[in-house]
């Protein structure tokens, strides 16, 4: 059976829904050592990713955050994903989530001018790591970053997609 979700940009009234999706998912499936104080982007997404020219998605499923996706938008043309979760029981390509996730933001991103969208993920997330593969991204050396690309410091593994043809 299908599972009816939504993708809309998120509002201070799912924070705590928001919070409690990415931490469950770090800590208690992947076991990264990682606290909602270590992320204050998380209860201020307004300030961190809206106000910058970037944006904050999420996906519902009967009222509760399924997924989430943001844009850091750090000028000069360049973006960053940050928070791409999904609930593991609504993963995987047949259910779609993460992809309309992920074309959301990079149809927002081509509208606001980015040509070119980074992001940062651990090792241990090889789903992850195939998924942005499979979507385009190609592995970028770290010291090849662009300077002002805030950095995780988990962050092992790095991509990039180019949203036109320029290099």
């Amino acid at each position: 059976m299908e599972t009816q979700f939504e993708i809309k940009t998120s509002t201070a009234a799912e924070t705590e829904q928001i919070i409690d999706l990415i931490l469950t998912i770090q800590r208690q499936e992947f076991n990264i050592p990682i606290t909602a104080e270590d992320q204050p982007d998380l209860r201020e997404i307004d300030e961190f990713y809206k106000e910058p020219g970037g944006e904050f998605w999420i996906a519902k499923h009967n009222d509760q955050v399924i997924g989430s996706i943001a844009l850091i938008n750090i000028g000069e043309g360049i973006g960053v994903i940050r928070k791409m979760f999904v609930h593991k029981d609504y993963r995987g390509k047949e259910k779609g989530i993460a992809q309309q996730l992920l074309e959301r933001l990079i149809a927002y991103a081509a509208a606001k001018g980015i040509n070119a969208i980074y992001l940062g993920t651990v090792q241990i997330l090889k789903a992850a790591i195939r998924f942005y593969e499979r979507n385009g991204f190609v592995s970028v050396e770290k010291a090849n970053l662009p300077a002002a690309m805030p950095l995780m410091k988990l962050d092992t593994h790095f991509f990039v997609l180019h949203l036109n043809n320029e290099q």
